[in-house]
């Protein structure tokens, strides 16, 4: 069976929307629980959904995705804690963004495909944008891109360039260019001039990750696309606040390292000398700190469902 096959069906392509918002939608649901946990060294599986609140286990009926926090106003049922709005925000984004990657990137392969060839090129590219939607509210968070997303992400774009037409030297440089271009620029030549970083490794790494998957096209795409999205809404963020302030979890952790290190806690001041977030920013904007892991997720997506169409739009084709 192939692509076309599905699209000539009755109410086929109606029923391959439905499936894959619905799908996008549970899975939306797990990505809630690598943005919660994964931060926290948690595991992603043991224990099961449980109220933030309380800890009392989550029934099924209570865990559709979106229609249940709907539902329940935003309250759980168990003890009437407050429940995030980022639950069901998480949960329409996986289904809308799996119906984006069904009507831009399988929708767009050639209509003799084939039904695996067109589920696969699906589910790695759904894969992806489920990975970089955590990795963005993590580090929206907590200033923080797990090296399970980004380094994983590498490998696995790496290993599988034929879903999007690459080769494998494509992928390699990819990765390459994106990990480079902002590893000796933003870090190593950055702390050497003014002392510390422009930019985190975790960023270096994401940008590696778009090389991985979209060759030094995407890369390139992902690091300006990204610092233009990023400036805006810095520009937004001072016009309506007047600053830029650190994440709250960034400024209750460095705290708690605050007070280890002056109870004697050898650890807590290695840290605080070492890590890059250990100290607090310098007074003035141009030294504030914002995440910029989530326009760097951004403009992957946005890569991934345009790509094709900005390649050939700015002859940026091979």
């Amino acid at each position: 069976m192939t692509l076309a096959d599905i699209a000539a069906a009755p109410w086929g392509t109606s029923l391959a929307r439905v499936f894959a918002f619905a799908w996008g939608c549970i899975w939306g649901s797990f990505v809630n629980v690598v943005v919660y946990r994964v931060p926290r060294e948690l595991s992603v599986v043991r224990p099961g959904s449980h109220c933030p609140s309380c800890g009392a286990p989550v029934r099924a009926v209570d865990n559709v995705p979106v229609v249940s926090w709907l539902l329940l106003g935003g309250r759980a049922r168990c003890c009437g804690g407050r429940i995030s709005p980022r639950y069901p925000v998480i949960e329409l984004l996986g289904g809308l963004l799996a119906l984006a990657i069904f009507e831009s990137v399988v929708r767009g392969l050639p209509a003799g495909a084939s039904l695996a060839s067109g589920g696969s090129v699906f589910l790695a590219d759904f894969a992806l944008a489920m990975a970089l939607v955590a990795a963005a509210f993590i580090d929206a968070e907590h200033m923080l891109v797990p090296d399970a997303i980004t380094i994983g992400g590498t490998i696995f774009g790496i290993a599988t360039p034929a879903l999007r037409g690459l080769s494998w030297l494509d992928v390699v440089v990819g990765a390459s260019v994106g990990f480079v271009g902002i590893w000796l620029p933003f870090i190593v030549a950055y702390k050497a001039l003014r002392g510390r970083h422009g930019m985190g490794l975790g960023d270096a790494k994401l940008v590696m990750l778009a090389g991985a998957w979209f060759g030094w096209r995407g890369a390139v795409f992902a690091l300006f696309a990204g610092a233009l999205q990023a400036t805006l809404a810095a520009l937004v963020l001072v016009l309506v606040r007047g600053k830029i302030d650190e994440p709250e979890s960034v400024l209750r952790q460095r705290e708690e390292l605050e007070r280890a290190a002056a109870g004697g806690d050898d650890e807590a001041r290695r840290l605080l000398v070492e890590d890059p977030l250990g100290a607090p920013p310098a007074p003035g904007l141009m030294s504030a700190r914002m995440p910029f892991g989530p326009f760097l997720c951004c403009a992957i997506i946005e890569w991934m469902l345009a790509g094709r169409w900005i390649e050939e739009r700015w002859g940026l084709g091979p």
